[in-house]
């Protein structure tokens, strides 16, 4: 079956190396990693978008044939597959979701602007701003959240600075088919840490299961 992998904010597709065996892995599935649009290996015009994301993303798996199939998605990525599962719900069978959210809170704002900054020089920040200047498409209500088909694994950090808990929780009591896993102690992004090894065997358990 095919399997959508869907890097971060400011990553590629090659990150989801850190965190898989990727061959082991496409001894059980069609693995499809692709790098998202002014990233790695994509170009990017326009406006940057997480709707543009994913259907860009649906675009792709058009192309390649690729009629249902499940999906996993850290940041951006995570974002990206709320997008996609609320567009065309028949087609994903399962996804996992780490460090997603359903709208920006205020209070990220401030603290993604900060931690970009401190991992970059001002000129690398300011190109990288002028690439992807807005980010105003993400705001998923309950009902909106509710029309999710997919079985869904919603993975947080209990530190996460950027979405509180609170907003895994909150997508965990909208999506039906939804599992929460909230991590003790790690921040965004918390399946590149210590966390690693238990992720990657957990993800593929339930990316495995039927019905």
């Amino acid at each position: 079956e095919p399997l959508l992998l869907l890097h971060g904010f400011f990553g590629t597709g090659a990150d989801w190396g850190l965190v898989f065996d990727l061959d082991a892995l496409a001894r059980e599935f069609r693995v499809i990693v692709p790098d998202a649009r002014g990233h790695g290996r994509s170009t990017h015009a326009g406006a940057f978008t997480v709707r543009q994301c994913a259907l860009d993303a649906l675009a792709l798996l058009d192309a390649l044939g690729v009629g249902r199939f499940r999906a996993a998605g850290v940041s951006l990525g995570a974002k990206t597959l709320l997008h996609v599962a609320t567009r065309v719900p028949s087609r994903v069978d399962a996804m996992v979701l780490v460090s997603a959210t359903p709208y920006f809170p205020e209070q990220a704002r401030p603290l993604m602007k900060a931690a970009a900054e401190a991992e970059h020089s001002a000129e690398e920040w300011a190109a990288m701003r002028a690439r992807h200047p807005r980010h105003d498409d993400m705001n998923f209500t309950p009902p909106h959240l509710a029309t999710i088909a997919a079985s869904t694994l919603v993975v947080s950090g209990d530190r996460d600075p950027f979405y509180p808990v609170e907003l895994a929780v909150a997508l965990y009591r909208a999506i039906p088919r939804s599992r929460l896993w909230v991590m003790p102690g790690e921040g965004h992004g918390p399946i590149f840490g210590a966390a690693r090894e238990a992720f990657a065997a957990t993800a593929r358990s339930f990316l495995r299961e039927r019905g």
